[in-house]
Order: structure tokens, then C-alpha cells, then sequence
């Protein structure tokens, strides 16, 4: 008989092992839990550090996050910037709108809603850009009470504090540029040097896009100078004193006045973008087709233009020329092709600007007509006969000065007193004729009255041949002439 095994011998012994195992396994799996919870990966923070961190800054940014909505209910976002509009207005409304930009002009400007009523001379601006009324008459010789006397006064000043502000009937999206044409218009010299070069010198850096508005309005004027205005300007001229009566005209910018720098001259190192004299030329060449920019002569030898041409600016009624005749004969003799001719009110200017430019030299009595000196070609030579009378500071300031930058040589003749008509009406001991200086300490209105309205000339034909001979080496014509005629 087979012996029976006991099992309870060998039971404990497997509950063991299976005991032993389960423990194993459970540690390895505690021990993956802690690998992936704490060692997630190399050099990282402690997941609890991490989420301990976060909640503390969280904390944090909640806080302040607190603090801002007080902040905001105590003191309302958009108080800040309307505290800093409110000073940039003020700020605004006392910066100076009109300025001093010479002697001898005045400019006002502002950028923002102008609102022009032409007909009573009103620009009226918002409260933001003056608190105050600012007046100036828009003519370049303020320092000139006969010349100023019937230029109108122009007021810029804020909308009406207790009604709305004037409605726009016209909108305009380019600025607008008041001025005047009173004063001394009329007088060539004085349409140049009062109004069409200061206009240049403001209105030159737009482009065209700029909105003449014009006060003491003369259509006959516009009318002369019209080829220039569509040259500055790609809009019709407002008349201001004709406006209807009540129409608003509405820019962006208004500028009232024009800038002066210097008589007939233009100063780059003042203008907007340092435009000069020779751009005011060009312009001019443009407006009226002229055909020579330069004083050179033609290539064809049998073309009359090969010849130096010599313009005789003549005169009819003071400072004439008393022997026009003898200097046209003697300017032939050395090889000049001579043209003689009078500018008056109504010259045609677009011819008279074409003789002009066919000119090499132009020679006139100081007076008006030498403006014309504008439409020569570069590198022509001008003559200023100086008439008796200690004049040389007049003929310098109006045309020796502004010659160089149109880039035109320059020479003039000193009328002695032999060569005028004063000495038959004063004696050789008269101060008139001795001492012309202590005549100027009488003012302007005896200097013109004397030396201007009530004398005529007759240069010497010699010492006058020796300028025109000087004039020709500034050409290239010069050889040719002195070859032949010399």
C-alpha cells in the first residue's frame, strides 16, 4: 500500500512564494508610479514645486489683477488721454499762428479745420488751435503805409463759444493760400517783387496743389499773369471779395500772406526745399514757351541770331534816353542785331516775354521795365544805366543784387551830370547837383520827385561803347563781334 503525502506541509511554503511575488510586483509598480511622477524629465523641478510655484504666481497676477479693477473703478481709463488732449489743445491754442517771416511780410498758418468766409475776410478755427483773434494784411510791404493802405485786414479766430460753427458749403482737400494783389500792383516791378515771387517762394512746394485765394481781386492783373498761376496752381483762383456772400469755404490748411525774402530773389536756405531763382526761371520759360535757356547762338552761320542781340529798354516819359538813335547806331557798329522796345501796362506779356528771351544783353534806365531781366536766358548780361543822384543803393538792392541768382552777369552806367538833364535845371553849386546825399536826408518823395520823375539822359558814346564791349566777352558771341568790328 502506497503511502499518502500530507499537503499541509507544502501549502504554506507556496503561499509564500506567491506573497513574495505579489510584493514585488507591487513595489515595481510603486516605483514606476514615482519614476513618472517625480522624474518625469532630467533636471525638471519636482511636479509639486512646479504646481506649488504656479499657484503662487497665479496668486499673484490675481492680486494684481484685484488691484488694476480698483485702480480702474477709482480712476476711469479713458480720464488719462482726455487729460493729455486737453493739454496738446492748450498747448495748441497758444502757439503763435502769424509770424514775422521778413521786414517786410507777415505769414500766418494752420493745419486742422479752417473754415474761410472770403467776403468778410474771417478764417474761423477751432477752439484747439487758437483761443484768441489774430489780424494781418496779406501784401509783402507792411513797412509801407501808402503801399499797405488799401489792403484789407484778415482775422483768424475761434468758432462762436455760444453757437455751433459756420457750416461748410464747399470742401476743399488742398490748403489754401490767401493773398493780396493792392498795394503797388500795376508797376511790373512790383508785381514781381510784391506778389509773384513771394507766391513762388509759398506756393512752389506744393506741387499744384495748392488753393489760390485772392483778396483786392483786379481781373485785368490775374488775367496778365494767369499763365503763371496755372504754372503754381492746378485750381481756379478764388475771388474772395466777389465769394457769395455767406458761402464757407472748408480746408485742411490755410495759409494767409506770402513770405519775402529779398527784392526779385528767392533765399534756398529759406524756402521749403531750397528752390531758387533758377527754378522761378524755368517755371517762367514754361508758362510762356520760351525757346533759350541759355545765351548762346544758333549753329546756322547765316541765321541773324548768330549775331549778339541788344535790347534798348526805352522810356516816354522820365529817364529817357536822349540819343537813342546814336546808341542804337554805335551798339550796330560792333556787331549787336539791335531791338528797341517799351514795356507798358498793356504789353502783351507773353510776346514781350519771347523779345526779351531772343535778348543777349538788355540795357534800360533803372525803372520798372528792367524787370524784365526775369525772362533772359542764362548767361545774358544786364545794364542798369544809374541815373544822377547818389541812386547806386536803389540800382543795387532792385536788380545788381537779385542778377547773379537768375544767373545773368551784370554791369552798369553812372550817369554824370553832364550827361543829364539836371544840371540845365539846378546850378553846379546846387546841393541837387553838389550834394545829392543831403537831398536824401529830405525822404523818399523828394529822391523820387528829383532824380526819378524829372530827369532824362544822354549817355556818352564813348564811355558806353566800353560797357557793351565788356558785355560781349561774357558772351559767346564776343569774339565774332570784336573780330569784325573792333
Amino acid at each position: 500500500m502506497k503511502a499518502v503525502r500530507n499537503p499541509t506541509r507544502h501549502e504554506p511554503r507556496r503561499s509564500g512564494n506567491a506573497i513574495i511575488i505579489a510584493a514585488m510586483l507591487i513595489s515595481l509598480c510603486i516605483l514606476s508610479l514615482v519614476k513618472s511622477r517625480y522624474c518625469s524629465a532630467p533636471y525638471a523641478k519636482p511636479q509639486r514645486l512646479a504646481e506649488a510655484e504656479a499657484h503662487e504666481a497665479s496668486g499673484a497676477a490675481m492680486e494684481k489683477s484685484e488691484e488694476a479693477a480698483l485702480t480702474v473703478d477709482e480712476e476711469p481709463i479713458s480720464a488719462a488721454p482726455k487729460e493729455v488732449a486737453a493739454e496738446r489743445a492748450a498747448s495748441m491754442s497758444n502757439k503763435p499762428i502769424c509770424s514775422e517771416t521778413s521786414k517786410r511780410s507777415d505769414v500766418c498758418e494752420v493745419e486742422g479745420d479752417a473754415r474761410l468766409q472770403g467776403s468778410s475776410q474771417i478764417i474761423f478755427l477751432p477752439p484747439s488751435l487758437t483761443d484768441r483773434e489774430w489780424k494781418t494784411k496779406p501784401y509783402c510791404r507792411k513797412h509801407d503805409p501808402p503801399a499797405m493802405r488799401n489792403v484789407k485786414e484778415w482775422t483768424l479766430k475761434p468758432f462762436p463759444g455760444d453757437a455751433p460753427p459756420p457750416q461748410c458749403s464747399v470742401n476743399h482737400t488742398a490748403p489754401a493760400l490767401v493773398f493780396s494783389i493792392a498795394g503797388f500792383t500795376g508797376n511790373l516791378f512790383h508785381d514781381f517783387t510784391d506778389v509773384l515771387v513771394p507766391l513762388f517762394i509759398s506756393a512752389y512746394q506744393f506741387r499744384g496743389e495748392v488753393q489760390f485765394v485772392i483778396a483786392e481781386h483786379k481781373s485785368w492783373w490775374v488775367s496778365k499773369f494767369a499763365l503763371i498761376f496755372k504754372q503754381l496752381s492746378n485750381y481756379e483762383i478764388i475771388d474772395a471779395d466777389n465769394d457769395d456772400r455767406g458761402t464757407i469755404h472748408c480746408f485742411p490748411r490755410v495759409i494767409v500772406g506770402l513770405s519775402f525774402h529779398k527784392e526779385l530773389s528767392a533765399d534756398p536756405a529759406r524756402t521749403p526745399t531750397g528752390y531758387t531763382m533758377a527754378e522761378f526761371k524755368s517755371m517762367l520759360r514754361k508758362a510762356y514757351g520760351l525757346e533759350r535757356p541759355r545765351a548762346v547762338p544758333t549753329g546756322d552761320q547765316w541765321d541773324i541770331r548768330r549775331k549778339p542781340r541788344l535790347l534798348i529798354i526805352t522810356r516816354k516819359k522820365t529817364r529817357v534816353f536822349l540819343n537813342e538813335r546814336g546808341m542804337t547806331d554805335m551798339a550796330m557798329s560792333l556787331g549787336f542785331d539791335v531791338r528797341v522796345a517799351e514795356p507798358g501796362m498793356s504789353t502783351d506779356l507773353s510776346k514781350f516775354a519771347r523779345l526779351v528771351n531772343s535778348a543777349d544783353v538788355m540795357i534800360g534806365v533803372h525803372g520798372a521795365g528792367l524787370t524784365n531781366m526775369v525772362f533772359l536766358p542764362d548767361g545774358a548780361v544786364l545794364i542798369q544805366v544809374v541815373p544822377f543822384g547818389g541812386l547806386d543803393w536803389l540800382a543795387r538792392e532792385t536788380f545788381k543784387e537779385p542778377a547773379p541768382a537768375m544767373r545773368l552777369h551784370y554791369l552798369d552806367y553812372h550817369i554824370k551830370p553832364e550827361e543829364s538833364t539836371i544840371s540845365q535845371q539846378y546850378a553846379a553849386d546846387d546841393p541837387v547837383i553838389k550834394d545829392p546825399y543831403a537831398v536824401h536826408k529830405r525822404g523818399w518823395n523828394e529822391i523820387s520827385r528829383i532824380y526819378l520823375e524829372n530827369q532824362n539822359v544822354k549817355p556818352q558814346l564813348g564811355r558806353l561803347r566800353e560797357t557793351l564791349l565788356e558785355a560781349l566777352k561774357h558772351l559767346p558771341h564776343g569774339r565774332h563781334g570784336r573780330t569784325e568790328h573792333d
